[in-house]
């Protein structure tokens, strides 16, 4: 188990940019301080004075907690939640707090505002998830008015938090909607005007929602941003503060993140009132608990060297920066005999779906995918993610080595690194706070097998059962007429219930190690 400090600073307006290679994305958005009534998601705020204490890795200073917090708590039979999600965790095997759970659950549970920071896996997922379910335990939801919101900003990490929280959901009876591009638009709003209490989305479908008054945030009285830097980088700032504005006034906002840099640190200003501060290192659980390896390759070597680890007898994530990348890789490797798969914002999400099903299964073994699988995804022991294309910056590093060592198990990350890539290699890991081991290698070393697991592949083609198309006719259902096929959450069993959400397809046994997909 990770060991966590709280670290509060003093917090003194606008902080420096993050110290990666490439402009962060979603700084049109301004911030400010929170206040009762509503804004306009458009407006500019002050950036206030520039002077700060250093904070790690561009980061901002973290804010000063005003009303001391409640001690942490070293088991869940402590926090008085409701005797059903007491019996689940009981059942699903889930004994002792993470830290980030230990530390905050005491003071979300009593309605305080909470700023967490946690590397990937840390366990996030219950600590705002148990939060929001025991405080909304007994209330219902009138039709399109839901009391209880977490936006998240990829559509796989909807469905992971979805699946974590669906058991102790139904243990108080609470009803969950998840709102994502992508699906079938009109069943989401059918099951909101059914009504339900807490709301899983991305912003940009639930802002579609809201549009076709098929939704209204006024009754929400809990907010959870997961994930806020991702959402920040990725453009969705403008969108989070006009849905947020939305929301009860005074009401309570939880907000977690693997980072904290300048367009996270406008929503803490301006929307969370006297946070609990838990923070750790982002990259000081991986430290003890993942190896960090750089390989030096020769350029005409490459595609050999990741073919050798593609085969390796274990699963692996390869990453990628393009989808014509991740698909030209997909069929090289298909065709020398490695049971692969491809995953990009090019496919269809009842497509990302089932590829995800077949390599959590071991259908597939070798998952190819851009950054969209850096976040959100939750796979039981995967020990290896390859970098085949270095990412651009530290956040991205992270995150990307976050789908191995998961809430305190073991794993690595390889980069494979050119002899032009070395400088910006070298910047990306002091701006990450990682001193890899580095070696240079070729295919066929033993050096390579020793750190990978790479070995010669079969050479014999092989094929995997295509993800549906879109517009393609479901098993046992009717013709899509257009629209994008339902991915059949509702199918799917519940094999991997883990706290942070592993999906529930191939994954772990019930009473399996639950604790460790947070």
């Amino acid at each position: 188990m990770n060991r966590s400090t709280r670290t509060n600073g003093r917090h003194a307006g606008s902080p420096r940019s993050s110290g990666g290679f490439r402009a962060t994305e979603g700084s049109r958005s301004g911030g400010g301080p929170r206040s009762g009534g509503p804004r306009s998601s458009g407006r500019s705020y002050s950036k206030g004075p520039s002077r700060r204490p250093a904070a790690l890795q561009g980061e901002f200073a973290l804010p000063v907690t005003v009303t001391p917090a409640l001690p942490p708590v070293e088991d869940f039979g402590a926090l008085g939640l409701p005797d059903g999600v007491v019996q689940t965790l009981t059942r699903l095997g889930v004994t002792e707090p993470f830290p980030i759970q230990a530390a905050t659950l005491p003071n979300s549970l009593a309605g305080r505002d909470v700023l967490g920071r946690g590397r990937t896996g840390s366990g996030k997922t219950l600590a705002f998830g148990l939060a929001v379910l025991a405080r909304t335990a007994g209330q219902r939801a009138e039709p399109r008015r839901p009391r209880a919101l977490v936006l998240v900003p990829t559509r796989e990490l909807a469905q992971q938090v979805t699946d974590a929280l669906t058991p102790y959901a139904k243990a108080v009876r609470l009803r969950m909607a998840t709102v994502v591009g992508g699906m079938s638009i009109g069943r989401q709003a059918g099951a909101l005007r059914a009504g339900a209490e807490v709301v899983v989305a991305t912003p940009g479908r639930l802002k579609d929602l809201i549009e076709r008054r098929d939704c209204q945030l006024d009754d929400v009285a809990i907010t959870v941003l997961d994930e806020a830097d991702q959402m920040a980088d990725m453009g969705f700032l403008p969108q989070v503060t006009e849905l947020l504005d939305q929301v009860r006034s005074g009401g309570q906002r939880m907000l977690f993140s693997a980072t904290l840099d300048r367009n996270v640190d406008l929503l803490v200003r301006r929307y969370l009132n006297d946070p609990v501060v838990h923070s750790v290192d982002p990259s000081a659980g991986a430290v003890t608990t993942m190896e960090h390896h750089v390989l030096h390759i020769h350029g005409a070597d490459k595609y050999a060297t990741t073919t050798e680890i593609a085969a390796r007898d274990g699963r692996v994530i390869l990453f990628l920066d393009t989808k014509h990348a991740v698909d030209q890789l997909t069929t090289h490797l298909l065709n020398s005999g490695v049971r692969a798969a491809a995953l990009h914002g090019g496919k269809s999400q009842p497509q990302r779906t089932r590829t995800l099903s077949q390599f959590k299964s071991g259908q597939v073994t070798a998952l190819v995918a851009t950054n969209v699988a850096a976040r959100g995804i939750h796979v039981d022991d995967l020990d290896l993610v390859v970098n085949v294309d270095p990412p651009a910056d530290h956040k991205d590093y992270l995150h990307r080595g976050g789908r191995t060592a998961r809430a305190g198990g073991s794993g690595s990350v390889v980069t494979l690194v050119t002899s032009a890539q070395r400088r910006d290699m070298n910047r990306l890991m002091v701006a990450a706070g990682i001193t890899p081991q580095t070696i240079q290698v070729r295919s066929g070393e033993a050096e390579l097998t020793r750190i990978t697991g790479a070995r010669t592949p079969s050479g014999v083609p092989v094929t995997i059962a295509a993800p549906p198309k879109e517009g393609s006719r479901r098993a046992g259902g009717s013709p899509a007429r257009g629209r994008r096929p339902r991915d059949g959450r509702a199918r799917r069993a519940y094999a991997s219930r883990t706290q942070g959400g592993g999906a529930s397809q191939g994954g772990a046994p019930q009473g399996a190690s639950q604790n460790r997909a947070a």
